[in-house]
């Protein structure tokens, strides 16, 4: 199934997406379930609970028209989790070594936009950069979890993101911490839409991002260092994972840190994309 809110910023409708034979989607007002897809919403079972007022043709059905605004499809999560360089060659574009362990940091939650907000570069900012993302959403509460099975097991389901980033706030103003260049108001934009974990292989999925129309990152999930469940397993040894977190698990080679493209300047356009998980665009101003 597939999760999705539409709507006026803090005003937006929660709507559930089953699947067509013919590979669209047919969509349904869920707002008689839930007000939003929030922590709470995966901590009560809110996967099962939409489900089971579909299968009874309690939801409506709801129209997704073009231009419709789309918010971010999963809110207010406990903790917004980052993995830093776990695609071999973004490490080694980046300049470091592949690591032996995955390299955590942490975006404050109200980073999160929606996948078609206007995005703004942060004041003093030159370095500006895009980072295409799979996104885990955590469903239930995890701590020393067992095993990898365990880990899959505890997944919700998936969300596409882009990790925005500002490089001189990261690396030369940041006191030797990442979060300085990954929490400006809008640097993670999530969606167009959350895709359950039993509808979604995340081992093989294309993921690609383009500025102004020209491609920038074209790889694949293939690639990761560390897969979802081993990233989740070893999280879950050094902190509680609650349901509804979001673990943004590291972007593939193509970014302009590497030096072979120019930072984003005001009126660029960047989209990103991941198969199965749809497509977000955003526009730069400064802010």
């Amino acid at each position: 199934m597939k999760l999705m809110r539409v709507g006026p910023l803090g005003s937006e409708t929660p709507l559930l997406g089953i699947a067509r034979p013919d590979g669209g989607d047919d969509w349904f007002d869920a707002s008689s379930v839930t007000a939003t897809y929030d922590r709470r919403f995966f901590a009560e079972d809110g996967l099962a609970r939409v489900a089971a007022a579909h299968a009874e043709g309690a939801l409506p059905a709801a129209e997704v028209t073009p231009g419709m605004r789309i918010g971010a499809p999963v809110v207010d999560p406990q903790a917004l989790l980052c993995i830093g360089m776990n695609y071999a060659a973004h490490a080694a574009e980046s300049g470091a070594e592949p690591p032996a362990q995955p390299v955590l940091f942490f975006k404050t939650p109200n980073t999160i936009a929606g996948p078609d907000d206007t995005a703004r570069i942060p004041r003093r900012s030159t370095t500006t950069d895009w980072e295409v993302e799979l996104g885990i959403v955590i469903g239930q509460r995890c701590s020393y979890l067992g095993d990898r099975e365990e880990a899959a097991a505890a997944i919700a389901g998936y969300v596409l993101a882009d990790d925005l980033s500002e490089r001189n706030f990261q690396m030369h103003e940041s006191g030797g911490q990442w979060s300085k260049g990954k929490c400006a108001p809008g640097f993670s934009p999530l969606g167009p839409w959350f895709v359950s974990a039993d509808a979604l292989d995340p081992s093989d999925l294309t993921i690609r991002s383009w500025v102004n129309g020209e491609i920038r990152q074209d790889s694949n999930t293939r690639d990761m260092i560390f897969g979802v469940d081993e990233i989740v397993h070893h999280l879950s040894q050094y902190l509680v994972l609650e349901p509804g977190d979001v673990i943004l698990t590291g972007t593939p080679e193509g970014v302009a840190l590497s030096g072979r493209f120019d930072y984003l300047r005001a009126g660029d356009v960047v989209e990103v994309e991941i198969a199965g998980l749809g497509r977000q665009r955003h526009e730069f101003v400064d802010a």
